[in-house]
């Protein structure tokens, strides 16, 4: 029996053994752990998540109210496509006068700016880029318009012309200064009122991806909100500019939806879509502001427009 007792202990005891063999020999062909060189790592992670934030950490509620002006934004933008409210929602943002000026302005500055070609290719060309994307907006936002307003039949045909003049500015050359020349001639018969009779007419929906790209819209805002803010440093400059002001804040509200359309660079960003319309709703305000005649609130509201333009500028320049 004792001899039996051994034998079984040892049964046992050779099982155990081999585990502990097989345990050394797996920590004996173990991998190092890698190292890492902190001169490098340093350039691709945050040491520690306190400085992986910029200015105050979000907090639920202020995520919530992001979400909740998202939400806001998109039913807005929901709503205006149902049935006539896609005309609607431009007469809402930019009277008539307000674009018919501003096309007059805007093809002046152009006029102006095709001289010889020499001028055009050493720079000029990037003036003609966006005068004419920013004709090429309006003409776009006049096809849709509901109402009677100047230009509205030829309004698509406009769109597609100069829209392609100005996609073809992106460089200079003898051609395409050429080309520019012909857009000056159409639309001095369209100011005219002989209309555009060179060109094929269009009948074509907006499409914004062929109409303006985001960086001569963005330029053009920055010269919008620079004389908005130069008009209206007090009450007095307000009331004194009044018209141009309002003029250049119901252009705000409608580049603002333009940035949210199909199309337009980051449009289906939820982020964006709430800065676009912080600012076409700021830009609104000074309107209601003016027509209440409260001069001196317009100050502030312009500062909102600001504000909104350098966040978006923050994140998606």
């Amino acid at each position: 029996m004792q001899f039996r007792f051994r034998c079984f202990s040892l049964a046992l005891a050779l099982p155990l053994i081999a585990v502990g063999v097989g345990s050394a020999s797996a920590q004996q062909q173990r991998a190092r752990p890698p190292e890492f060189d902190q001169a490098v790592t340093s350039r691709v992670f945050f040491p520690d998540m306190s400085t992986a934030f910029q200015g105050e950490r979000p907090t639920l509620s202020s995520l919530q109210e992001l979400e909740a002006a998202a939400a806001m934004a998109k039913a807005e933008a929901a709503s205006t496509e149902e049935g006539d409210g896609k005309t609607q929602l431009w007469s809402k943002l930019i009277s008539p006068l307000s674009l018919e000026n501003e096309v007059k302005r805007v093809k002046l500055q152009f006029d102006g700016g095709l001289t010889t070609p020499g001028a055009f290719n050493s720079g000029g060309y990037q003036d003609a880029r966006l005068q004419l994307s920013v004709l090429a907006s309006l003409f776009a936002v006049l096809s849709e318009y509901s109402g009677d307003v100047r230009w509205k039949e030829d309004a698509k045909t406009a769109r597609d012309l100069v829209a392609k003049t100005a996609r073809n500015c992106a460089a200079g050359s003898t051609p395409v200064f050429n080309e520019a020349q012909l857009r000056k001639a159409d639309l001095q018969d369209l100011v005219s009122g002989s209309g555009i009779s060179a060109a094929k007419p269009s009948d074509e929906d907006n499409d914004w991806s062929m109409i303006v790209d985001r960086s001569p819209l963005m330029e053009y805002l920055e010269q919008l909100l620079d004389q908005l803010g130069d008009e209206s440093t007090d009450a007095a400059s307000t009331e004194e500019n009044v018209d141009t002001i309002r003029k250049n804040a119901e252009l705000i509200a409608m580049v603002g939806e333009i940035l949210k359309k199909d199309g337009m660079d980051d449009a289906e960003d939820d982020d964006y879509a709430i800065l676009s319309y912080a600012m076409t709703t700021s830009a609104r305000s000074v309107v209601t502001a003016i027509e209440r005649q409260d001069f001196e609130a317009v100050r502030g509201v312009v500062g909102e427009i600001s504000q909104s333009c350098a966040d978006c500028h923050d994140q998606y320049r």
